[in-house]
């Protein structure tokens, strides 16, 4: 990096407070360690205390996430832009795909050349195969690849099937793939697994449909009638911002016959600490789960969907068991495998805290490939 009388700006753009506090405070302090000039554009509501913590500014930026409206998104690009014209940075780290869309073209109207799209997650557009799905990937690549591009475009992935998705080639000199937004090990020290019977399975995430939440419910149906003595509890609230969120009287319904919601929680050390298990059954359009880095992380087996981001954590057999996405029949029968199988359960966890501290999922490890790509644009 070069050395200049002023540091070098880094700007962040995300959709939400919340989600940026929730998985790149990391980044966000190895980037003001870095000696850069960091701002967080994002709306704010409840966390912007958290985000300038790190030492980072924090700059609001309304504009509603949920809006597929092109005018609305064209609007936003314009405010954007004008921030960025007055924010001034070398570099703009668009995060998710509403960032990247809104965010590139206001670096480009900000005449703004280096920029990350960082890919959390391709979402229904990552999720649906028939043609709506295709037709979704090859005009998000056409944009990403394109007019949103510059020489000075660096792509960051949290898996590769991504980038293969949108006709990236992962090793690639402009691609990095990381281990989601990492975690720190040492916050996350594995617990005794309670007693057996009954497994206890815990389904931590926002509750959407498209993260397969009623799958799960039908699929610990299955298995108690089965005879498998198996309880499940959901933890999380539904996100409003969402139109696949699942209403709050739909998630009440399911309580009963050895199924909890509890709702939200902030305690999830605690969570998997009461559980054997992390069920994530993903419809997807996963990044990476952060709800299986922190399972794994804790030593619990994890079982879940044969879809990006889920399976590169994952290994069937290996961290936890992984079946077809939508397949309640399956998840139940694997259900049944885990209750019956005490032995199986450990040796699962185990493999899967190991998976975290050597297979790049650390936060140090994603900070140190995040901190790379931004050096050598800042060098570019």
């Amino acid at each position: 990096m070069e050395n200049t009388d002023s540091p070098r700006r880094l700007v962040f753009i995300a959709t939400e407070d919340w989600f940026f506090a929730s998985h790149f405070l990391p980044m966000a302090r190895a980037a003001v360690a870095m000696g850069l000039q960091v701002s967080v554009v994002a709306r704010v509501r409840d966390h912007a205390e958290i985000i300038a913590a790190t030492g980072a500014r924090v700059v609001p930026f309304e504009a509603e996430r949920s809006s597929l409206n092109p005018m609305a998104a064209g609007y936003a690009a314009g405010q954007l832009a004008a921030i960025l014209k007055a924010l001034k940075p070398d570099i703009v780290h668009c995060i998710a795909l509403r960032s990247i869309l809104v965010g590139g073209t206001a670096a480009a109207m900000a005449g703004v050349s280096g920029r990350v799209f960082a890919v959390t997650g391709l979402g229904l557009i990552g999720a649906r195969e028939d043609r709506i799905g295709r037709t979704g990937r090859l005009a998000l690549r056409a944009l990403i690849r394109g007019p949103l591009a510059t020489r000075r475009t660096r792509f960051l992935f949290e898996n590769p099937d991504d980038a293969l998705a949108l006709g990236l080639d992962p090793s690639d000199r402009t691609v990095t793939v990381v281990g989601g937004a990492g975690i720190d090990p040492a916050l996350s020290t594995p617990t005794p697994l309670p007693p057996l019977p009954p497994l206890r399975v815990a389904l931590v995430a926002r509750m959407l449909w498209s993260k397969g939440v009623d799958i799960a419910v039908e699929a610990v149906r299955l298995a108690r009638q089965g005879g498998a003595p198996v309880e499940l509890s959901l933890y999380g609230a539904p996100d409003p911002g969402n139109r696949r969120a699942i209403p709050e009287a739909t998630l009440s319904s399911w309580n009963g016959e050895g199924i909890t919601w509890h709702g939200a929680t902030r305690d999830v050390a605690s969570v998997w600490a009461a559980h054997h298990v992390a069920c994530l059954p993903s419809r997807g359009g996963e990044g990476l789960p952060r709800s299986l880095l922190e399972a794994a992380a804790a030593g619990r087996a994890c079982l879940t969907t044969d879809v990006p981001g889920c399976r590169t954590l994952v290994r069937d057999g290996v961290e936890g068991l992984i079946v077809p996405p939508g397949d309640a029949g399956a998840l139940a029968a694997a259900l049944s495998r885990l209750a019956a199988d005490p032995a199986l359960v450990a040796r699962m966890g185990e493999a899967a805290r190991a998976r975290i501290e050597t297979g790049g999922f650390t936060e140090t490890a994603v900070t140190d490939a995040t901190c790379r790509l931004w050096r050598d644009l800042l060098d570019t």
